[in-house]
């Protein structure tokens, strides 16, 4: 079910993705047809416009501060905070600053 992960290992899931200038970087853990996990690090400035996704999507930042855009509401997320975008919903992500964050999507 895990990819792309060393099992039986201790680790920081925000060391598994590095900052790339002016790029949005993913790792891809787990990708089935009821979840989708995947680790992201965003420069400052970069950003995923506008989209909506066909299942419930759980963010957790693991680094730094970045803004969501959900259904219109703004929200600023810093490390170690979650927020849960619902199925369906227009959403957004930007990065305030260098943000790490890990992406949950049940299906």
């Amino acid at each position: 079910m895990y990819k792309n992960i060393e099992k039986r290992v201790s680790l920081k899931l925000k060391d598994l993705v590095e900052y790339q200038e002016g790029q949005v970087v993913s790792k891809t853990l787990v990708q089935n047809e009821h979840l989708n996990m995947t680790i992201f690090s965003f420069d400052k400035d970069e950003e995923i416009s506008t989209h909506a996704s066909g299942g419930d999507a759980m963010v957790t930042v693991l680094e730094g501060t970045d803004r969501f855009t959900v259904g219109g509401d703004v929200f600023i997320l810093k490390e170690g905070e979650t927020l849960i975008m619902p199925k369906d919903i227009p959403h957004a992500v930007y990065g305030e600053e260098q943000f790490k964050m890990q992406l949950t999507v049940s299906f």
